[in-house]
């Protein structure tokens, strides 16, 4: 993009800043975070510029409004998730919507091909998983595997393999979004299948409410994940009026901070997983609740808080 042309593109929104500071801590921090994306952006593309000079001097003043008597490296950690993230899923809403589209169609295609091949299942899910699994279900304990191994080893191994699942939904990205696509095709088919294997033993909703105390966090964070794939490799087919290089390495920035956002999140159902769903016998309302604030809570810090946030920027953007 021409300087001119960002310029022009920004100047009123820049004007508004300068002239109607917001006094809202909210409001304030949210266009401190607006005023360094376009700072970066300048400094990036018009480092000598009188533009980037001006936008330093504007984002200065917030800086001093939002951290004076306040330790600047704490209070920026918390503003990436309080702030910057959330209207990072708002901006890129379009791209989280088709990734959850996708992962709930490649989903119920697991659950058609293990319903209508009986040999789809062990070979998605493996033989020795199958067997064993067979053998807790005889036991009396199907769901044994979750007390097959210390909690804190399980936590540890849970916590690396996840993360590197969610790293790999995003980088994949990087060959023209199909990639993430095809991530989003090998997890949602194995979650489709193992779904239907317990359904079809008849411990279809003995399942749910053992298996998704973790895997509410989990499923849901690797569809975000998926999303941030997607706006990696949308950069590239779809650069707009950026270079195709400049738009890649926006695109792999933002898409970066959302999938490295997400690993508190991955940590947690990682927790679940180890410390939690291995007490199958706990009362069905306890397992409800933990189910029900998991989801929630997703649907609250991805889709209703960036959608208020990203309204109460456009709000600080008018004459009030």
């Amino acid at each position: 993009m021409r300087e001119a042309l960002f310029i022009k593109q920004n100047t009123e929104k820049w004007k508004a800043y300068e002239t109607n500071k917001p006094t809202d801590p909210d409001e304030l921090a949210a266009a401190f975070i607006a005023i360094t994306d376009d700072l970066a952006y300048s400094k990036t593309f018009f480092p000598q510029s009188n533009t980037t000079k001006y936008l330093n001097g504007l984002a200065s003043t917030f800086h001093q409004d939002i951290y004076k008597n306040q330790k600047e490296k704490s209070n920026r950690f918390a503003a990436f998730w309080r702030y910057e993230l959330p209207l990072l899923f708002f901006q890129h809403r379009r791209q989280l919507l088709y990734s959850l589209i996708f992962f709930a169609v490649f989903t119920c295609m697991g659950v058609l091909s293990a319903k209508y091949d009986n040999h789809f299942v062990r070979l998605i899910l493996g033989d020795d998983y199958v067997n064993m699994t067979n053998d807790n279900i005889a036991k009396g304990d199907p769901f044994g595997v979750y007390k097959s191994s210390s909690s804190g080893l399980m936590f540890l191994q849970i916590a690396i393999n996840n993360v590197y699942v969610e790293l790999r939904f995003f980088v994949m990205g990087l060959f023209f979004s199909v990639g993430s696509l095809y991530a989003s095709l090998m997890n949602g088919v194995m979650l489709g299948s193992f779904q239907y294997y317990f359904f079809s033993k008849g411990l279809g909703i003995q399942s749910i409410l053992v298996i998704w105390i973790h895997g509410t966090l989990e499923m849901s964070s690797f569809i975000v994940a998926g999303g941030a794939g997607l706006v990696l490799g949308n950069s590239l087919l779809f650069p707009k009026t950026y270079t195709r290089l400049q738009s890649l390495k926006k695109g792999a920035l933002e898409g970066l901070k959302i999938t490295v956002g997400l690993i508190p999140i991955i940590l947690l159902a990682a927790f679940f997983e180890s410390f939690v769903t291995r007490h199958t016998e706990m009362p069905v309302w306890l397992s409800i609740i933990i189910l029900a604030s998991s989801l929630l809570f997703m649907i609250w810090y991805v889709i209703l808080y960036p959608a208020k946030l990203n309204k109460n920027l456009n709000y600080i953007n008018t004459d009030h």
